[in-house]
């Protein structure tokens, strides 16, 4: 208000703008309705404006996340999303970033230096102790460089980064749960690996990747080890006799016990001939070696429990 303005009227407009504007700037407090949409609020010249107020909360029941547009003014606000549905609010200058506001927060946001958006207004509390402090929505914290091993809170991307380096592609997860890792760690493509084999580690005879081995074998006679077999033989005689007689010149006319057997007496020459029969003997000789095994292939598997492996491939 210049000099001479507002003859009359400068009561009014002074208290205005000492006894409400100016309230609203430092204490006033304000609700906004979102209305389940992106909201702008303004800080008209002489007049009030919700986005004058220092403390802002927002409310209605929301069904996605929305924003909360606020004028380029350098000021201080107390956000609390005091709405329903579980969704988080926004509060930016207009085409800017901004600061998000998760469901049931309060939050203190100021805009920047240079006058272009909105940021937190603090981010350090020298010497605060806050003894098992319940946090609720979803509070933010600075992540920590992987390997960090300190008290300092972990964030979820601090987790999932060393999880990440725990098991890197190329890496074999073994579990007796069916779930995909994906679902338990929340990255990378596994696929299910070495069904029905054993793992073994790598050497010149076994390059990593090369497969081999086999559940059961067949013994041939090259595996077989230096042995002995029994042999049973069997004589069969079924008894026989030889008989031979004999006959001199005085003994001429005598009888012979064996048929077919008979003396001839040479008068001339005063000797004799003996005729004796052939017989066979009858042995029977037989060896036989007893037979033994089935052929059946043998187990070649140790004791085992069967688990689940899974691959990560990207």
């Amino acid at each position: 208000m210049s000099a001479g303005d507002q003859a009359g009227n400068w009561g009014s407009t002074t208290n205005t703008n000492l006894g409400t504007l100016i309230e609203e700037a430092i204490s006033g407090v304000v609700t906004q309705a979102m209305a389940d949409a992106d909201q702008t609020i303004t800080i008209p010249n002489g007049a009030t404006g919700v986005a004058r107020n220092m403390f802002i909360e927002c409310t209605g029941a929301l069904t996605a996340a929305r924003n909360l547009i606020v004028p380029t003014n350098k000021k201080l606000y107390f956000i609390s999303n005091a709405t329903t549905g579980g969704f988080a609010i926004t509060v930016k200058v207009s085409g800017q970033t901004g600061v998000s506001v998760p469901a049931a927060a309060k939050i203190v946001l100021v805009m920047n230096s240079a006058g272009t958006d909105i940021v937190t207004a603090t981010n350090y509390m020298a010497g605060a102790t806050l003894p098992s402090p319940t946090l609720t929505g979803v509070p933010v914290a600075p992540t920590a460089s992987p390997g960090t091993n300190t008290t300092q809170i972990a964030t979820t991307a601090f987790v999932t980064t060393g999880l990440q380096t725990a098991y890197p592609v190329g890496s074999i997860y073994l579990g007796t749960l069916s779930t995909n890792p994906n679902t338990l760690f929340g990255f990378g493509t596994w696929v299910a690996f070495g069904s029905g084999r054993m793992l073994i580690s790598q050497d010149a005879t076994y390059p990593a990747g090369t497969t081999g081995g086999a559940a059961t074998t067949t013994l041939i006679t090259a595996n077989l080890p230096a042995h002995n077999h029994s042999a049973t033989t069997t004589i069969s005689d079924p008894g026989h006799n030889h008989s031979t007689t004999w006959n001199n010149i005085n003994d001429f006319n005598q009888g012979s016990n064996s048929p077919g057997a008979e003396a001839s007496p040479d008068d001339t020459q005063g000797t004799f001939n003996i005729t004796s029969n052939n017989n066979t003997t009858g042995i029977t000789a037989s060896t036989s070696i007893g037979n033994t095994g089935s052929g059946t292939a043998a187990a070649t598997i140790s004791p085992y429990i069967a688990v689940y492996m899974w691959n990560r491939t990207a």
